[in-house]
């Protein structure tokens, strides 16, 4: 997954042993994989830094960053992880795989997602709070967020990814011949506008991190925007 959608930034996990820190990042690896949060613009340890064996509990809270870690560490082999992760409203993530098992379950709001080396919309089933689904090692999925949600997922490290179509952001030094607007470009999406903050593209799809007059933030494609 996800995840994210949006997903740039180099995220070295190992450093994530303090409570509540914020870190973001951007990393390929040589097999063209990326670290679990290379699409993740914020991650952030709540757990308290609690050892594998000391007890925690972490209530549903809102989100400031994409993604949150609850237990271990997922780029770390052969040991178990937890981890939430904030879809925006918008968001589509891109046909992408993993080198282990993915168990995901949705804890609020709701999510969209299938098996498949291309993103298929016709594809996509509903899941809602509550709902979970499972992705075999090394099998193609894609996720769709119409309204935003939040999904945890757990399994056993190392959680790399693997983009079908690569990984591409407007911090790319490349980053004029993929995308049609840069950063801080003000936008109109349909009847919403905003402050463009990030780009993500992966294959055909380019999408938009956007923050809107109020602080919220949404995703929206390329085709879809206009400039204010």
């Amino acid at each position: 997954m996800l995840i994210c959608t949006k997903i740039s930034l180099v995220v070295a996990l190992a450093a994530l042993a303090g409570c509540d820190t914020v870190m973001h990042g951007n990393a390929g690896q040589g097999d063209g994989s990326h670290h679990a949060m290379a699409a993740a613009s914020g991650v952030a340890r709540v757990d308290g830094g609690k050892g594998a064996l000391e007890h925690r509990i972490v209530p549903l809270r809102p989100m400031s960053g994409d993604v949150e870690l609850l237990y271990g560490d997922p780029e770390v082999a052969g040991e178990p992880f937890v981890m939430r992760i904030r879809e925006l409203p918008g968001a589509i993530v891109p046909p992408h795989s993993h080198p282990v098992d993915e168990h995901i379950t949705v804890v609020q709001g709701t999510w969209h997602f299938a098996l498949g080396s291309e993103f298929k919309p016709e594809a996509l089933q509903e899941l809602k709070a509550g709902g979970y689904a499972f992705a075999p090692k090394g099998s193609w999925m894609f996720g769709f967020s119409p309204d935003g949600a939040i999904v945890q997922v757990h399994g056993v490290g190392p959680f790399r990814i693997h983009w079908h179509g690569g990984l591409h952001t407007l911090d790319d030094a490349d980053a004029k011949s993929v995308f049609h607007f840069s950063k801080g470009a003000r936008v109109v999406s349909q009847a919403r506008r905003g402050e463009i903050l990030q780009g993500y593209a992966s294959g055909k799809i380019i999408q938009y991190e956007i923050e809107g007059p109020s602080g919220e933030r949404f995703m929206a494609n390329e085709h879809e925007l206009r400039l204010q």
